[in-house]
């Protein structure tokens, strides 16, 4: 299982938020292309990285911020999400050298969008479910949708897309641990790689992770706390199952 650190940006620094509650934000540097470069030393093969403010608000806050990390990282894989509402955004991204922009808002709401950037970018494209309560949530989580979390996984993938990154909102950021069956029946269901997101805080909810079938876990607030090491994190992840 791959494992994909996390860096959150709001206003340029590095942030993490508890059940993505913007006023619950917590800075963690004002250099996050450091805390990149830190993760790459530590053995990170992937990244994954969310313009919060972009998120939110649709704009393109945090471009120059996400420059300055992917040119700073040198990691293999790196993807980005937060306000990737037009096919123009998703070509400046990708030409910034970022290998996979995720789709969130403007997947959940205009599915023409979604189709035709699958069409025209292929794996390039990912999607973000961010889900409450087994509903989506779109707008940096502010805003409920019709949609049903699993339901929307599987048109996903008949759709085309190949990675999905599932949030389970009411773990995320409180390093309470991992829902592994809600993991498991997702791995099951879709044809697509599902990343995990949300709640892991202890190499424990690495290894149930990864003996759920999904293929990747982001891993946040774990590792800014110390709690986590990416080192220890990729170190497990890459274990054989027992």
């Amino acid at each position: 299982m791959e494992i994909f650190p996390a860096i959150d940006l709001m206003n340029g620094e590095a942030v993490r938020l508890t059940k993505g509650a913007f006023d619950s934000k917590k800075v963690y540097s004002a250099c996050p292309e450091e805390i990149a470069a830190r993760f790459r030393a530590e053995g990170a093969r992937h990244l994954h990285i969310v313009d919060l403010d972009g998120a939110r608000s649709g704009e393109n806050v945090n471009f120059s911020a996400i420059g300055k990390i992917v040119a700073a990282a040198g990691i293999p894989d790196i993807e980005v999400g937060g306000g990737i509402r037009d096919e123009k955004r998703i070509e400046t991204y990708l030409a910034l050298g970022v290998n996979r922009v995720i789709l969130g808002t403007s997947a959940a709401e205009n599915e023409k969008f979604l189709r035709d950037a699958v069409r025209r970018f292929g794996g390039k494209i990912a999607v973000g479910v961010d889900t409450l309560n087994g509903k989506v949530r779109t707008r940096g989580w502010e805003r409920e949708c019709d949609l049903d979390g699993f339901g929307f996984v599987k048109k996903l993938s008949d759709i085309g897309v190949e990675t999905v990154i599932y949030t389970d909102i009411s773990r995320d950021g409180r390093l309470q641990g991992i829902n592994a069956d809600m993991y498991a029946e997702l791995a099951r269901i879709s044809s697509a790689r599902i990343i995990a997101s949300g709640g892991v805080g202890s190499l424990d909810d690495v290894v149930k992770l990864r003996n759920t079938g999904v293929y990747g876990a982001i891993i946040g607030k774990a590792i800014y706390e110390n709690i986590v090491s990416v080192s220890e994190a990729v170190k497990t992840g890459d274990e054989y199952d027992s």
